[in-house]
């Protein structure tokens, strides 16, 4: 089933990287989703990539919808600037929220937390819960371990090929969103339903 795209979520660093590389291109990547219409849904933040990407959809006229935990709220970085911010108990909520509310999913560069978003909603379409298009925002080749690794679970017999090219990745972002356009999630069986999760 192809999904009509209107909100994008995009996973990426509270930190900027090293250089201007991550924060020019999450910059890059805020201005072509205002341009191609799109919604942004991301982590609510005002630091590192998160502040960037939300600062340049927010100056090239497009909506925000950040999601935050109280606990982040408390320590003063929520982003102060976009009209629509949900504030939530956990980062489980969280999570679960910003899926909810993205119909398909970018990950720029970022740490452990990022790693791990990317990983979780990568592993709920594998098993069917969701049929949105994910990628990566592969700036600087930064995911290129990750997709040895991914390649290297395919080889081993860990993952199925169909699920390894549910993984889409470029280092433009629109080319991104165009791959986004023409996907189709694989028909393959579900393991669980979300009723069972």
């Amino acid at each position: 089933m192809r999904m009509r795209v209107q909100r994008v979520c995009v996973f990426c660093g509270s930190s900027p990287g090293h250089g201007r590389t991550f924060l020019d291109a999450a910059a890059q990547l805020g201005e072509v989703i205002a341009r191609n219409g799109l919604a942004l849904v991301y982590g609510g933040a005002h630091v590192g990539l998160m502040g960037r990407v939300a600062d340049a959809v927010l100056a090239a006229g497009g909506h925000v919808i950040g999601v935050i935990p109280q606990s982040m709220v408390d320590r003063e970085i929520a982003h102060t600037g976009i009209s629509d911010l949900r504030v939530v108990a956990t980062m489980h909520e969280r999570k679960a929220l910003m899926e909810q509310l993205s119909d398909a999913f970018i990950a720029m560069p970022g740490g452990m937390g990022t790693l791990e978003e990317v990983c979780e909603i990568f592993t709920w379409g594998q098993l069917g819960l969701h049929a949105k298009p994910c990628g990566l925002l592969n700036v600087a080749d930064y995911y290129r371990p990750f997709l040895d690794l991914l390649d290297g679970a395919v080889a081993a017999g860990f993952l199925r090929p169909a699920h390894r090219e549910m993984v889409l990745v470029d280092a433009d972002p629109q080319r991104l969103l165009d791959q986004f356009a023409r996907y189709t999630a694989p028909a393959l069986e579900k393991w669980i339903t979300r009723e069972t999760t």
